[in-house]
């Protein structure tokens, strides 16, 4: 199967990203079926606030 990049736009904040093919190609190799929700930033703020509440 051929990726080719894809625009996405963030839920949370809203800023349009890039979806590389690359990215695509690792989604697919890991069985994830859903695109990402979150720009990069976002899933990376996300993850964090996430880390955070699981350790206190």
């Amino acid at each position: 199967m051929a990726f080719e990049d894809k625009n996405l736009k963030c839920k949370d904040c809203g800023v349009e990203f890039v979806w590389t093919s690359g990215e695509q190609e690792f989604y697919a190799q890991k069985g994830f079926e859903n695109e990402p929700q979150r720009c990069p930033d976002c899933r990376k703020a996300k993850k964090q606030q996430h880390s955070r509440s699981y350790n206190n």
